[in-house]
């Protein structure tokens, strides 16, 4: 089920909410209500994918108590690597089995001994790669001692399966959010609740007024990627970059305000990552719960920094590599991972070596520059449609016989350039909330109205294949 559609919209979310502070003096009853409603939500298009939701939070849920019940290091290791290969091998199956063999295939018929690997046709459950991720960081917490045990399994199904972040984020760790689920509100904050409005609308005008409208010129020129020149080439390049950013980010604000409408706060996402001055800053502003994930999870348990400067440059390429590597199963997205991690240790060299300050904005300049460097690699379905766009923006396939015009000219274009500045200029979602009033919920009631009427056609969320 989409947030932007009529089902969800009209249907599932007022019914959702009302119920939810309906049953507040039933507390079972209504956490089973809420798993109830986001396995439906789940499982509205596939319901097949719910067993696999459903056995992730059971295997978590039980190791949890292993884990906490253990009386010796060792036994709480191995309920550990119970969660670790479970989901991980989940994980593994379902989003990169494909992916391995046709590459081994690739290399076997190098070698000239043909393809012995059938490659398999595996539906990728939706989210995957977020509840899995959810589930681990409760086992490993337990593990270190950073958490209690859910108080029951509906406490835990709820956690994992909560519709508002369950499918694209943001990642939320049972630490987040482990004092709201044993003190449930009984009564609405409408404070709170307005809040919650205000980024569910915005993150639905970001999604549909900006991404989607963007989102038809990156499509219609990169639909034959051969052709793409100079002009072109660009044009797609800043279009996807804006897509993609108020698509992953209108999610999230979204997802977030669903939340706060059900009284819990999830952690920001998205901090206006286009004004990094540096690569470094970018990842601290960008996905944040990805990158916290990555770095207490993957970055420290590696060593971090503790063994010297080279030691961490080391992690930072792994680190990043298998960041790259979750983003998706095929070889542009771990070039972009090894991409960011080859800026993040420039990054590092500049700042360990070189004491001349870089203006902001030239920093800002810079730093975007090289991120969409990267997109393009990012929105590549394979190499070969990646080299013809870098080779199209480094003008070595020329330039259009009337200058790009009707690419420049187009709408997509013009509002990917507004929103641009917009990104540059403007503060954070988050930073901007109105005070509630009737001239607000006037013009929040007019941006969600609009939306709706635009609900002509199917757009799922850009992170939903991830």
């Amino acid at each position: 089920m989409l947030f932007n559609s009529y089902l969800f919209v009209l249907l599932f979310m007022p019914l959702v909410i009302a119920a939810w502070w309906s049953l507040a003096r039933w507390p079972q009853f209504r956490l089973g209500f809420l798993v109830a409603s986001s396995f439906v939500f789940y499982g509205w298009s596939h319901w097949e994918f719910t067993l696999l939701l459903l056995a992730s939070t059971l295997i978590d849920y039980n190791v949890g108590l292993g884990i906490y019940r253990a009386s010796t290091k060792r036994l709480k290791g191995l309920y550990l690597s119970v969660s670790l290969i479970s989901n991980l091998g989940m994980l593994g199956y379902f989003k990169y089995c494909g992916f391995f063999a046709e590459s081994l295939n690739g290399i076997l018929e190098a070698l000239r001994y043909g393809s012995p690997l059938l490659v398999p046709e595996i539906l990728l459950p939706v989210g995957i790669s977020f509840y899995t991720f959810q589930t681990l960081t409760y086992s490993i917490d337990l593990y270190r001692g950073e958490v209690q045990p859910a108080r029951s399994l509906m406490h835990f199904a709820a956690y994992v399966s909560m519709f508002p972040q369950l499918i694209a984020g943001p990642i939320v760790r049972y630490s987040d959010i482990e004092s709201q689920m044993r003190e449930l509100g009984r009564r609405p904050d409408w404070n709170q609740v307005a809040q919650g409005v205000w980024f569910f609308v915005m993150g639905m005008s970001q999604k549909i007024l900006i991404a989607d409208t963007v989102a038809k010129t990156a499509v219609s020129l990169l639909a034959e990627p051969e052709n793409l020149q100079l002009v072109s080439g660009w044009v797609a390049l800043v279009a996807y970059s804006i897509q993609l950013y108020f698509d992953f980010a209108g999610y999230s604000n979204m997802a977030i305000g669903l939340g706060l409408m059900l009284g819990f706060s999830f952690p920001q996402n998205f901090d206006s990552p286009y004004q990094a001055s540096s690569i470094q800053n970018f990842w601290r502003r960008w996905h944040m719960t990805l990158s916290s994930f990555l770095r207490d999870y993957l970055y420290i348990p590696l060593g971090g920094n503790r063994r010297g400067r080279w030691f961490s440059y080391r992690n930072l390429l792994i680190v990043m590599l298998l960041g790259g590597l979750w983003h998706g199963a095929g070889w542009t997205f771990i070039l972009w991972g090894l991409l960011h991690g080859c800026l993040l240790v420039a990054n590092g060299l500049y700042r360990d070596h070189i004491t001349i300050p870089v203006p902001k904005l030239l920093g800002v300049t810079i730093t975007f520059l090289c991120v969409m460097m990267g997109w393009l690699l990012f929105r590549s379905t394979d190499l070969q449609m990646a080299t013809q766009w870098y080779a199209a923006i480094f003008g070595m396939r020329g330039l259009e016989a009337d200058l790009g015009w009707n690419s420049l000219t187009s709408t997509g274009f013009a509002v990917a350039i507004a929103a641009l500045l917009f990104c540059w200029l403007a503060p954070n979602t988050s930073q901007f909330q109105p005070r509630p009033s009737l001239a607000t919920a006037l013009i929040l009631s007019a941006l969600l109205v609009f939306c709706i009427l635009r609900f002509d056609a199917e757009s799922p969320f850009l992170y939903f294949q991830f």
